[in-house]
């Protein structure tokens, strides 16, 4: 049977931002080791200046004669990053990385009320149940385990809100947009804001010492230049609440790294929480086929009864 142009390419894209989920899991584990040799402002500015370099290298051709409108809505999204990856990096220097990561992990919870306020459009029963899921998974692993929220899960709490106001704004802004020109502006606005923001928030610091180096080395080439540019590219392709559904997979992808790397644990009811997660995320992946289904049985049921 031949799959709908549509469906596969919702496929492709579903299964890329799947592979950049992995990847985001795994920087809160390096970004927390190089924090200890970093102070969080300069290690996101010197992250988008040489993501920034990078991909200008790989990309110059493509960064030609960008539009106006181009430039507004890049300058909108590389704010919003700028925001989410600040509020992030600092947080994640005052909490734990498997904590940092789940908290991030509500943006699932925010996407949809961002893209009802924005773009008005209604998430699907599916996505509905696998919201529920995700949320209580998350409930599960913070609040029963007794620990209250600090400023770094707070600043995390306000990078979540930030990242589900970027998915939406991503989903509207790409349809017309060049990737490489939107990816671009992105990286070199959240590069220029941090430097400049740097000096008001922190002392800044930086030792070049292994673990920073590999951890730049991962964020800025990994974690950004690809990541950022596959994001722009693919995530229309898709809903943002299916995104950000599949991007709740992150904190689980982080905790199971804190444990072996950092000797951070969950416990069970962390295991609880991250087993909800997961199944919000099948459900909410497989409501749509599951639909097509059913609907498929219904229409051979009434054929046959007609005959």
């Amino acid at each position: 049977m031949e799959v709908a142009p549509e469906k596969k390419s919702r496929r492709i894209a579903e299964t890329v931002l799947l592979g950049m989920t992995i990847i985001w899991g795994g920087t809160f584990v390096i970004v927390k080791t190089g924090l200890a040799d970093g102070s969080p402002l300069a290690f996101v500015a010197i992250r988008f200046w040489i993501a920034t370099v990078v991909f200008l290298f790989f990309f110059r051709k493509k960064i030609i004669q960008i539009s106006f409108p181009t430039i507004i809505r890049g300058c909108i999204l590389g704010f919003l990053l700028f925001a989410g990856f600040t509020g992030q990096t600092i947080g994640l220097s005052l909490t734990t990385a498997s904590k940092s990561g789940f908290i991030t992990g509500t943006l699932v919870i925010f996407t949809p009320l961002a893209q009802l306020i924005i773009e008005r459009r209604l998430p699907s029963i599916g996505n509905i149940i696998g919201i529920i899921l995700v949320t209580i998974g998350l409930w599960i692993f913070t609040s029963p385990q007794g620990s209250e929220l600090n400023k770094g899960d707070w600043l995390t709490l306000f990078a979540a809100v930030i990242w589900g106001l970027y998915i939406v704004y991503l989903d509207v802004f790409s349809r017309n947009c060049n990737g490489a020109q939107l990816t671009f502006l992105q990286l070199v606005v959240t590069a220029i804001l941090s430097t400049i923001v740097m000096p008001f928030v922190e002392v800044p610091f930086i030792r070049f010492t292994a673990n920073i180096i590999i951890a730049l080395a991962y964020t800025a080439l990994l974690a950004t230049v690809i990541t950022t540019y596959t994001q722009t590219r693919y995530q229309k392709d898709t809903t943002p609440t299916r995104a950000a559904i599949i991007y709740s997979l992150e904190p689980v992808i982080a905790a199971v790294l804190a444990f072996y790397i950092l000797d951070e644990h969950i416990g069970t009811l962390g295991v609880l929480g991250g087993g909800l997660i997961f199944m919000g995320l099948i459900i909410s992946e497989l409501s749509d086929a599951f639909r097509v289904i059913l609907f498929r049985a219904l229409n051979r049921t009434s054929g046959e009864t007609g005959h």
